[in-house]
């Protein structure tokens, strides 16, 4: 693990002089036509939500670079089956984000709830609470729907904090997000529940909302985020080694559950106990894992396992010098490994970053991405013979809007669909088109591939 002091030396020779383009200007997802989506239960069509999706701006000065967003993404969100009445709803934010993020040499400073980091396409990230606690003078759940309120306010750090991930898993839709009063974010890995090896929710059979990438464990993953300390997040493979050597690996999490069966103050592990939520009475098993104390940090040697704050410095794609980086972790079947994304505290120096107005001089950046380099590695087509209906997915992040033609054999188009930048997936439906064999086009400006495809009836 290299030192603090070392990553200091880097930065100072890194950021140097006016106007250098890092990923912290160049990474966002900029848009000011496409119109975000969502599902209703029952409804497997998405329906528009009239808002703009992804970030509409980004300016930069000599220390910061300005990103206006409403938080909401390119793929469809919702539905929420745990009785949550909200949808995704604009944000209106700015978020002001350092040029020259700088580590933190005093105490951590903790993660909140509420926003703690954001995602390149304007959406939130929320660290592994959902505002649920134990308070040991009810013996009983405090803070939440349906639950009285926590002893010192809904945002007081209680002995006993709730894991979201596992304790919310109804009320995610298939990207693994949901909204806190509007507030559309993600705790965790904001891919689809179906890409996971183990798929733990079955929300993406009728609401198929695909997320913000798709992991491959064959590539680096995309910068997908930065944390209010200004340092980038990662996706959940990288590089073995800090050096950018030893291939292509699952980065890991270095906090494992404690060997418990009871917890000090608070409920013992496997208790059941009875909760009254929006949807009534039901009982509830807190399980090991259900609290965020119920894990521990463990230092481990290698450079694919992660430090206290869920972050590593490593060479990645972006920064071929060298970054600190958060990643997101996941297990070897993919599913969401505490701390998920950052925490429970900052490497850095983390503050809000909401400012209501910009008051200096900026230089807006236009989006100077080319053409993605379409390869037949990136690329799922599923089933293949089909019948009715075909998923073409793309591996990683899309950076610009992918045009997907359906063509016969003649090069007759038959279909048109889009992947929209900052989402991966599009559909052809084929119940109608006749048995044979197709041609799937994609293309990105002037950058093609090519698939066939089996039409069987």
């Amino acid at each position: 693990m290299i030192r603090k002091s070392l990553f200091t030396l880097f930065l100072a020779f890194s950021f140097s002089g006016f106007a250098q383009i890092t990923p912290t200007i160049s990474s966002w997802l900029q848009n000011t036509t496409q119109l975000g989506t969502y599902y209703v239960s029952g409804n497997s069509t998405a329906m528009s939500n009239n808002i703009l999706a992804n970030c509409q701006k980004v300016e930069y000065s000599t220390n910061n670079v300005y990103v206006t967003a409403t938080g909401v993404p390119s793929y469809p969100t919702g539905p929420f089956l745990d009785f949550n009445p909200s949808n995704a709803q604009n944000q209106n934010s700015i978020f002001q984000f350092p040029l020259n993020p700088t580590p933190n040499f005093g105490s951590p400073i903790s993660t909140n709830g509420g926003n703690i980091g954001v995602f390149i396409n304007g959406v939130a990230v929320f660290d592994y609470r959902d505002g649920v606690a134990w308070n040991p003078n009810t013996n009983s759940l405090c803070g939440g729907p349906g639950n009285p309120p926590c002893p010192g306010g809904p945002m007081a750090s209680m002995d006993w904090n709730r894991d979201a991930i596992p304790a919310e898993m109804n009320g995610f839709d298939c990207s693994k997000g949901h909204p806190a009063m509007g507030n559309y974010h993600h705790h965790q890995n904001p891919s689809a529940f179906k890409i996971d090896l183990t798929v733990l929710s079955n929300i993406c059979n009728l609401y198929d909302a695909d997320g913000l990438y798709t992991p491959d464990s064959n590539s680096h993953s995309p910068l997908i985020g930065f944390a209010y300390d200004g340092y980038p997040i990662y996706g959940a493979f990288g590089y073995k080694n800090a050096d950018g050597s030893g291939g292509i690996t699952r980065i890991k999490s270095s906090y494992q559950l404690r060997n418990i069966t009871t917890r000090t103050n608070g409920p013992t592990v496997g208790q059941v106990i009875t909760i009254t939520g929006p949807g009534g009475t039901s009982q509830e098993t807190l399980f090991l894992g259900y609290f965020k104390e119920d894990y521990e940090y463990i230092i481990n040697v290698g450079d694919d396992h992660l430090d206290e704050h869920n972050g590593r410095f490593a060479i990645t794609p972006d920064y071929p010098n060298g970054t600190y980086a958060y990643y997101a972790t996941v297990d070897e079947d993919w599913n969401s490994t505490y701390p998920y994304l950052i925490g429970p505290t900052f490497y850095g120096n983390a503050s809000n970053r909401k400012v209501n107005s910009i008051n200096e001089t900026t230089t807006i950046y236009t989006s100077s991405i080319g053409n993605i380099e379409l390869k037949d590695s990136d690329i799922s087509v599923f089933p293949n013979p089909t019948s009715d209906l075909i998923a073409i997915q793309f591996n990683g992040i899309v950076m610009n809007d992918i045009k997907v033609e359906l063509l016969d054999q003649m090069g007759r188009l038959i279909q048109l669909k889009k992947i929209s930048k900052g989402s991966t997936i599009a559909y052809f439906d084929t119940q109608s088109v006749y048995q044979g064999v197709y041609i799937l086009r994609l293309t990105s400006n002037n950058n093609e591939i090519t698939r066939k495809i089996q039409i069987v009836k």
